[in-house]
């Protein structure tokens, strides 16, 4: 391209191809039952839990 045509034209410049969408993943909800109750599942465990959600959400209105 010359530079008249670029002047006059203008540049266009081409975007990345789309890429391939992934496979959804699955999600389970053993993983989040462990993060709630912990290893054990003790009642302990909940309790800790508990003030990890309210912490996380002390900001949030």
């Amino acid at each position: 391209m010359s530079i008249e045509e670029a002047m006059m034209d203008g540049i266009v410049f081409k975007g990345k191809g789309e890429k391939p969408k992934e496979e959804a993943k699955v999600k389970t909800k053993a993983k989040k039952t462990s993060y709630i109750r912990g290893l054990h599942g003790s009642g302990a465990a909940k309790m800790k839990a508990t003030i990890r959600r309210k912490r996380a959400n002390r900001h949030k209105k």
